[in-house]
């Protein structure tokens, strides 16, 4: 899957976030830190691919925010921790 962005969450809520977004059909993955160095420790990484407007928009709505853009694999921050 091509990763556009994310949005960091706790382990605890990572399951409840898993439910909506598989009852609206909204495409993602479940990262941890070993996938995604940058997420601090007890945290998972809600990831999704570029998805249409008005997904967005819902998704951005259940997350209270703008999501964060995925980083680069190939930069040196990505792989700093």
């Amino acid at each position: 899957m091509e990763r556009s962005f994310y949005y960091p969450v706790s382990w605890s809520e990572a399951h409840k976030y898993k439910l909506l977004l598989d009852q609206e059909g909204v495409p993602y993955e479940i990262q941890s830190p070993v996938d995604l160095p940058i997420l601090e420790k007890g945290q998972l990484a809600i990831v999704f691919p570029s998805i249409p407007l008005r997904m967005y928009a819902w998704v951005r709505t259940l997350f209270y925010r703008d999501g964060l853009r995925y980083p680069d694999p190939f930069s040196l921050d990505f792989r700093a921790r």
